[in-house]
């Protein structure tokens, strides 16, 4: 039967994108792996691979088209040996993918295997919709992540998977080719432990599955919910009365993009869901600027002349900042309801502002890396991030960040936090201030850094031990190149 293509959740946060480009007409063929289309997501524009091999028989959203919904049909393709022509047919232009009456319809799933042999659904977006049928597939984007596989979409929120690959609500988080392994098995997805990345079911755990290794016990049926009474929520005036307080002339309408909407929504959540708490402290940097200045006047010379690194202020606060975690491993922490998520590494997002909004890149195991590398990487993300060319394992996640308005003149400001982190980092601008030392008043470059605290995982004190970890280290840079 033809296969459907729906439009993929490249994200958890993702609704709704925008289908940017075909990369193949209608009549093409197209093999696994082949890159199909290009979606824009409220963060990054992505390449889509094909999940099947077939003929493209029919387009039903065309490029340019915004505000496509995750799930809905975005093209068919005809099968091996399929009428092309009554395939597309077949297509009902914008409609979701109706159940298959032979085949019960698999489980929604974000990632896939390797390219030449995967399909893409990702994890359940946050608009309900009903599971495609069989035969249905949304198509991956184009990310490498270790071990060979390729993310379907990014990585669902901390805290959302329960039990190896399964997602709360039952949903469960794996890839095409191991639904499908495990459909020709008789295998029951959902007792299957996951192993790949963030905990999806691949190919491998199947392959153990039939040995009867990695299965979980069958679920217990669940109980009726019981209703829960409605969250009090502050409301905004309505756009109308906002409207009303503005002469008619006065003013442009800008619609909000995909962007916008997901900042106000991720932030709003976090200033009501999270109880905020602040440190500040101020910094001597006398040190850190002279020891960056003698590194960067020894980088080494590429074949053009040109140094191969160039360490900024902010590459210091990054690796303070990893170290001050692995110092203070209390405060390296995730809230969840159920348990503290304590993180073994230091996984450090960098606001980085881009065209209408920002994105948080993530250094992974940054206390591992030089100042070098961390400088590196943050140059690369920052340029990918400005063309929206990030994936998303390199943006979501991460245990705590830095956001650094120091370029901007700001002295000191207090940034909201970022779920799933518990703590993020206020970086100020670096300046020449009076200072009492020995009695005697003198002048040092003094930069004053805020901390945001989930006051549920971090507490004041803890908080407090922290900061003056992260003041110890960009005090003292030498104790940073060690």
């Amino acid at each position: 039967m033809p296969i459907n293509i729906l439009m993929p959740a490249l994200s958890p946060t993702m609704e709704k994108g925008n289908l940017a480009k075909w990369l193949k007409k209608e009549g093409d063929e197209v093999k696994a792996g082949d890159v199909i289309a290009e979606i824009e997501t409220d963060k990054a524009t992505m390449e889509v691979e094909a999940a099947d091999e077939g003929v493209l028989a029919k387009i039903v959203v065309p490029e340019g088209t915004a505000d496509v919904p995750v799930n809905q049909l975005i093209a068919v393709l005809a099968g091996e040996g399929e009428d092309v022509k009554a395939a597309a047919a077949g297509a009902k232009s914008g409609a979701a993918p109706s159940p298959a009456p032979a085949a019960a319809p698999p489980k929604p799933a974000p990632a896939a295997e390797a390219p030449a042999q995967s399909a893409a659904a990702g994890p359940p977006s946050p608009q309900p919709s009903g599971p495609p049928g069989e035969g249905a597939r949304a198509a991956p984007p184009s990310t490498s992540i270790p071990g060979g596989e390729v993310a379907g979409r990014g990585a669902p929120a901390e805290g959302a998977r329960t039990d190896g690959g399964r997602m709360d609500g039952g949903r469960i988080f794996s890839s095409p080719l191991a639904r499908r392994l495990a459909r020709e098995a008789g295998i029951d997805i959902g007792r299957v432990q996951g192993t790949g990345p963030h905990g999806r079911v691949i190919a491998r755990d199947i392959e153990a599955a039939k040995s009867g290794k990695g299965l979980q016990p069958p679920a217990a049926p669940a109980a009726a919910p019981t209703a829960a009474p409605a969250p009090i929520a502050a409301r905004a005036p309505s756009d109308d009365k906002i409207r009303a307080l503005f002469a008619p002339d006065s003013y442009e309408v800008v619609p909000h993009d995909n962007m916008r909407k997901i900042i106000a929504q991720r932030l709003t959540e976090s200033k009501l869901t999270i109880p905020h708490f602040y440190l500040t402290v101020d910094c001597t940097i006398d040190r850190l600027l002279a020891a960056r200045e003698e590194i960067n006047g020894t980088a080494p010379k590429d074949k053009d002349g040109k140094p191969v690194y160039k360490i900024s202020v902010n590459d210091f606060v990054i690796k303070a900042l990893a170290l001050a975690l692995q110092a203070v491993p209390e405060a390296n922490v995730t809230w969840t309801e159920s348990a503290m998520l304590k993180h073994k590494h230091s996984d450090v997002g960098v606001a980085v502002a881009i065209k209408g909004g920002l994105i948080t890149p993530v250094v992974r195991n940054a206390e591992q890396k030089s100042l070098s590398v961390i400088s590196n990487e943050m140059k690369d993300f920052a340029a990918r991030a400005r063309t929206r060319r990030l994936k998303p394992e390199e943006y979501q996640g991460g245990s705590t960040a830095v956001s650094n308005l120091g370029m901007y003149g700001i002295k000191d400001f207090y940034a909201v936090i970022n779920p799933p982190h518990a703590t993020i980092l206020s970086v100020g601008t670096g300046e020449a201030r009076p200072v009492v030392r020995d009695g005697k008043l003198d002048i040092a470059q003094l930069m004053t850094v805020g901390l945001s605290t989930d006051h549920r995982a971090v507490d004041g004190a803890l908080g407090a031990e922290l900061l003056a970890a992260f003041k110890r280290f960009i005090e003292n840079p030498v104790m940073m190149l060690v």
